[in-house]
């Protein structure tokens, strides 16, 4: 009989855990949505409304924390990115990349200037950068697969140079550094990428 309700009640325990980790990450990011870059346990278990012992049961450190934001930012990403046709000509194809990737750049900037005064002392902002810049190297591959196929021995750099074009340090200098509006910062980024492929595009 026993044996017949365990499953029941582990499941409900687990369910229980998941919510209170989702809550505490969302507690978290809303936190640095809102301004607080640097939230403390405190604050968090606080807004999760729960006890700050809760928390550190949940996460053992805030290098638990911080990956498991760092997962719910890129589900943010993956639910708003929407797939570019590789048959557009290539002006087409430059223009919806620097769109999009202005719009996620933007919906990612807070937890991106949290983690860029963390990332110096934090193993896991900067394993979480990396994954950023795997997904923007892979779709810059795949998308510009026929310009970049022109550049030959020049292809790793040409790569390199839409990939760094296009993250967010380049997208900071521009929106907080130049004080450029969203539609300006776009249209340098869309300059810089265009010029970039068109060097092999042109050869």
């Amino acid at each position: 009989m026993s044996g017949a309700t365990a499953p029941g009640r582990v499941d409900g325990r687990t369910l229980r855990s998941e919510r209170t980790r989702a809550a505490i990450v969302e507690a978290h990011l809303d936190l640095i949505s809102e301004g607080d870059l640097r939230p403390t346990g405190e604050r968090i278990a606080e807004r999760a409304g729960i006890s700050l012992r809760t928390l550190w049961t949940n996460f053992k450190d805030m290098e638990t924390l911080f990956e498991a934001s760092g997962a719910e930012v890129l589900r943010r990403q993956d639910d708003a990115h929407r797939p570019i046709s590789t048959a557009l000509p290539l002006a087409k194809r430059v223009d919806a990349y620097c769109r999009q990737r202005a719009r996620l750049l933007q919906l990612i900037a807070p937890s991106a200037r949290a983690a860029q005064m963390r990332e110096p002392v934090s193993d896991q902002l900067h394993r979480n950068r990396l994954k950023h810049i795997a997904r923007v190297r892979e779709e810059v591959e795949g998308l510009f697969a026929a310009e970049l196929a022109q550049a030959g021995r020049g292809r790793r750099q040409l790569v390199d140079a839409i990939v760094g074009a296009s993250m967010w340090p380049a997208w900071s200098m521009l929106r907080d550094g130049l004080g450029l509006g969203v539609d300006q910062a776009r249209a340098v980024m869309t300059r810089t990428v265009r010029a970039l492929l068109a060097e092999v595009v042109q050869d």
